[in-house]
């Protein structure tokens, strides 16, 4: 079996994103696709003081009519801007150092793309639970749009199965993927929070709070679980 994750690259994702990596054999970027204002390709929450604030990235042109990979930001004000309330968020927690340095890691990047990108791969790899193969669609040459071309990427990599979140459900053929040998499962995000008291935190904002919190065994709290389409289907009827 080979299992294939596809997304669209995140800013700092939340702890459910690495859940769905653990369990990729190959990981595709779906770094072409068109930029979806609202989403959460530049933007994420972060824990203030109890309360979830978005931390995001300004864009040129506010990202209208933009592939991913042509997205740049709207200056780099944003960069301190965002370390200041990663730092304050993260002030009380034990391993802060190590989530910052990866934080001015990714941001350091000379393209927002390499931005988005590292900064899931390298919270990926400081706990441990990075992919064995990482690719991106825009080199992989598969054209085509919507469930046929995810169905090709995954069929250009030898995909058995197909792992997949939530939003899926609106368009995938089902069928189709399983006529050519794809199975499909969509995720059970376990949702788990951490710490307890004024620690207690949503599972709902950045990795790099679960990194500053737990370290290197931030990994121990991720719970990847998935469940047939048709189940999932079902019991959402």
């Amino acid at each position: 079996m080979t299992r294939v994750v596809i997304s669209q690259p995140m800013y700092f994702p939340w702890p459910g994103f690495f859940e769905q990596m653990m369990l990729a054999d190959v990981y595709i970027w779906l770094d072409d696709a068109q930029f979806s204002k609202g989403s959460f390709t530049n933007r994420i929450q972060v824990n203030i003081n109890g309360q979830r604030k978005w931390m995001s990235i300004p864009l040129e042109g506010k990202g209208t009519l933009t592939s991913i990979a042509e997205l740049r930001p709207a200056g780099n004000a944003w960069i301190a801007s965002h370390r200041e309330m990663l730092r304050q968020s993260l002030s009380r927690l034990s391993a802060r150092t190590a989530a910052l340095e990866i934080f001015d890691m990714a941001t350091g990047e000379a393209s927002l793309l390499n931005c988005l990108i590292q900064s899931a791969a390298l919270p990926a790899s400081y706990i441990g639970i990075s992919p064995a193969r990482v690719l991106r669609s825009s080199e992989m040459g598969v054209t085509g749009s919507s469930w046929q071309r995810v169905l090709d990427l995954v069929k250009a990599v030898g995909g058995t199965e197909y792992i997949t979140g939530h939003g899926a459900a609106a368009y995938m053929d089902h069928e189709a993927f399983e006529r050519e040998g794809v199975g499909v499962e969509y995720m059970e995000y376990s949702k788990t929070p951490w710490g307890s008291g004024e620690s207690f935190v949503s599972p709902y904002v950045t990795i790099l709070d679960l990194i500053a919190a737990e370290g290197k065994g931030a990994a121990d709290r991720l719970l990847p679980r998935t469940v047939g389409w048709r189940q999932f289907l079902e019991a959402r009827s």
